[in-house]
């Protein structure tokens, strides 16, 4: 090779070949940006983009609230959130990404007083990336043990205690001593030989037998979380193979990780539609249906606030949108992607996968209230009680119980690493555009090097008292701090920077557009998501709750801990604020004005894109010297 001549497209030093991709291996020659690399086919992204939207709350979160508000009539109010609050949220983000090709910190070149927000953003993916790879490792752990000719859960077995049972148990009944009728409790009962009056029984449910297995083997768990007890070593095991399963794919960034999905995007798919065709082969199934969309369907329900909070909460959480993923996976599109259609094909997907999961549950949830001789709304259940205890359940019953029970975990562990993908992908695209000349060169060491801290700091999740910290951070972190963060993206980019000129930065990607395209837009950005934002983070105050899980409290170290995890996360948004009026020059309207305006160095990362109207911007930044210092630093446009 070192005889050939060099060809006139790579940088030739002697017989040595140097190009962009020979020291940064996540980036192609055939790349538009050489600095960062892009996506190499468009189906990459949009599959990472689906996998990263479309995750476990689609198939244990939505069906149960389909079910609980309405059933068929709840996709009303869920349809309207989705063209109010979703897709303006999902959009716009997405073109923020592409418009900078920059992650969720560096991006707020476009406004830098608030780029706390980005800090933010990555600060909540670190803390949910934690304890969502403890779910993964729920999922593998189950997966494992569905490896048996009899899955271990389906009878009660030498770890229940007395109350596992399918059926309700008799606690006390009537006896007859003495020509009197006294009440006793059924041990005395047995103890003493007597028999139960006929009709004089009472009883209490028991626990199912996947309940149990769940509390008892799986977790191990404690009494609460005072008690933290040992680490549950297959639990750690798993979570540690969750990891390397991630690290795997992550090593060269989007390189890999857009072939991996490919893999992990669509196999749920085809899972929920096999689970779908055989729960409708089962008796019971129509029940089950009926129940969730069907003939039960109450449009009466649709006069309650709740339902319409629920629809937009469920949305907002369900596109992924203000995590800092969707401008981190963006980033790497060529300018001129087409964002837009992108968002629509994404959003929709998305919404329509939560419906079409919502058939495959119910219709196995139907079989299973029919053979137990209870209704549905006896054995519907949501989040871990749903994937963990009643869904389990019910495929026990199922011929063939280990097969379906392996693909239905196989499907979860598929659904939960496309967003965990997408969530350390955000994390790394952070840390290389802080620091690019260092990500370039140790890309495999920085992110298996995340990927390690983050598996020892979720060691604490799977403990005995692992499940009380899943749920503490998910119902601190992953609430409002995003919605904290989604409000001010919204009105720091539409009401500061200006929802025009963002406008007017997206028509130089996708190309121009007739007013009345950007009419619902304007409606949406402006006005109507904010508001909705708003109404949802003031509700979900006004409703706050202590947190609890199986009925029991959080002490009162655990709710400040929770209260100053997302201080934590938030915090940043004023700290950086000051910093950079601190760093302004002149009066301080004068340093507020300077840190409401984009950086000099804000606009399309290449120069061919950057057009009249960012050179200017740049050649006027530096005649009036006011140019912003940023915490990304500066970087030189191609």
């Amino acid at each position: 090779m070192d005889k050939l001549k060099c060809p006139s497209f790579l940088k030739c030093k002697g017989k040595e070949k140097v190009t962009a991709s020979s020291e940064n291996f996540h980036v192609d020659e055939g790349d538009e940006n050489q600095d960062r690399g892009n996506w190499s086919k468009k189906s990459d992204y949009l599959l990472s983009m689906i996998g990263y939207a479309v995750g476990l709350g689609n198939v244990w979160r939505f069906p149960y609230l389909t079910y609980t508000n309405g059933g068929g009539a709840f996709l009303i109010p869920y349809t309207i959130m989705l063209a109010l609050a979703g897709l303006p949220l999902f959009f716009l983000e997405c073109s923020l990404g592409q418009f900078a090709s920059l992650g969720p910190v560096s991006v707020w070149r476009i406004l830098p007083l608030f780029q706390g927000v980005g800090i933010t953003m990555v600060l909540i993916s670190i803390f949910v990336t934690i304890y969502y790879n403890v779910i993964i490792a729920y999922s593998l752990y189950y997966m494992f043990a569905s490896f048996q000719s009899e899955l271990p859960w389906k009878y009660c077995s030498s770890w229940s205690d007395r109350n596992c049972s399918r059926s309700p148990i008799v606690t006390h009944c009537n006896v007859s001593t003495g020509g009197e009728f006294i009440q006793v409790n059924i041990s005395w009962v047995d103890a003493n030989n007597f028999t139960c009056i006929n009709g004089s029984e009472i009883y209490q449910p028991g626990q199912l037998p996947s309940e149990q297995y769940w509390d008892k083997v799986a977790l191990q768990r404690s009494s609460g979380m005072d008690e933290t007890g040992v680490i549950v070593w297959y639990l750690a095991l798993c979570l540690l193979l969750a990891w390397l399963i991630v690290g795997a794919a992550l090593f060269k960034g989007i390189k890999s990780s857009g072939k991996v999905v490919y893999f992990t995007a669509i196999f749920p798919y085809f899972v929920l539609l096999i689970l779908l065709i055989r729960g409708a082969t089962l008796e019971g199934a129509s029940k089950g249906i009926s129940y969730y969309i069907g003939t039960q369907s109450n449009f009466t329900k649709l006069k309650e606030a709740e339902v319409w909070k629920d629809a937009a909460t469920q949305i907002f959480y369900s596109l992924s949108v203000a995590w800092g993923g969707l401008v981190a996976l963006s980033s790497y599109n060529k300018f001129n992607n087409n964002c837009y259609s992108d968002a629509i094909v994404v959003c929709l997907t998305n919404c329509l996968t939560s419906v079409f999961a919502g058939f495959a549950i119910f219709s196995i949830l139907g079989h299973m209230a029919h053979i137990s001789g209870q209704e549905v709304s006896q054995v519907v259940k949501s989040g871990f009680d749903l994937a963990f205890i009643a869904y389990p359940e019910a495929l026990a019953q199922l011929p063939g119980g280990p097969f379906w029970s392996i693909l239905f975990f196989f499907m979860l562990l598929t659904l939960g690493l496309d967003s965990q993908f997408a969530t350390i992908e955000t994390i790394t695209t952070t840390i290389q555009d802080l620091f690019p000349s260092a990500m370039k060169k140790m890309r495999v060491p920085i992110t298996l090097g995340c990927c390690l801290v983050l598996f020892l700091l979720g060691l604490v999740c799977v403990t005995q008292a692992g499940i009380y910290w899943v749920h503490l951070i998910d119902h601190f972190c992953a609430g409002w701090g995003i919605l904290i963060a989604a409000i001010l993206e919204i009105i720091g980019i539409i009401w500061i920077y200006g929802g025009n000129r963002f406008i007017e930065d997206i028509e130089m990607m996708l190309g121009a557009k007739r007013w009345i395209f950007w009419l619902w837009w304007r409606a949406c950005w402006f006005v109507i998501t904010p508001i909705l934002l708003t109404a949802i983070f003031i509700w979900s105050l006004v409703t706050f709750h202590r947190p609890e899980y199986a009925q029991i409290p959080y002490p009162d170290w655990g709710v400040a801990l929770g209260w100053c995890m997302i201080i934590f996360c938030i915090i940043w948004i004023p700290i950086v604020a000051i910093v950079k009026l601190v760093q302004a020059k002149g009066n301080i309207l004068q340093r507020i004005v300077s840190c409401c305006r984009p950086a000099s160095n804000w606009g399309p990362y290449l120069e061919k894109h950057r057009g009249e109207r960012y050179k200017d911007m740049a050649q006027t930044e530096k005649e009036t010297d006011h140019e912003i210092p940023t915490i990304s630093g500066s970087r030189k446009p191609e």
